[in-house]
């Protein structure tokens, strides 16, 4: 395998885990006023390849957060209890947010290694037509 292929390659997983992550986030997000949910939780893994010395990022299992859900009392809401409160959710929208951003630029910042790769290997190319 070349250079520049194992660098796509590397960054190719990159772009993988984090557009998973954002996917996640999205859910997390989406569901911010439903009752009952819980955040996922997703987590990274290093992957190393046995044949090249590379290291992949892959994603982990998606677990649920054990933070514990919010009461809310209402005694009007189908789901309260016989003291009126029904447990929310344990989403924070400013935790989502954060790592929504956080997610975003280290997918821009895989995109531009993997561009930055793909312009030199297309230059390497056009030096050796010459």
């Amino acid at each position: 395998m070349s250079a520049f292929s194992e660098a796509l390659s590397v960054t190719s997983s990159g772009l993988k885990a984090q557009a998973e992550r954002l996917r996640i986030v999205s859910e997390n997000i989406a569901n911010v006023d439903t009752p009952g949910y819980r955040r996922k939780v997703m987590s990274f893994q290093l992957e190393q390849s046995t044949e090249a010395d590379l290291a992949k990022v892959t994603t982990g299992g998606i677990d649920l957060d054990k933070k514990e859900l919010k009461k809310i009392f209402d005694p009007e809401h189908p789901l309260a209890n016989a003291d009126g409160f029904y447990e929310s959710t344990n989403v924070d929208m400013i935790i989502e947010i954060a790592d929504a951003r956080e997610a975003q630029r280290s997918y821009e910042a895989n995109l531009k290694m993997f561009q930055q790769t793909r312009d030199m290997s297309s230059g390497l190319m056009d030096l050796l037509r010459r």
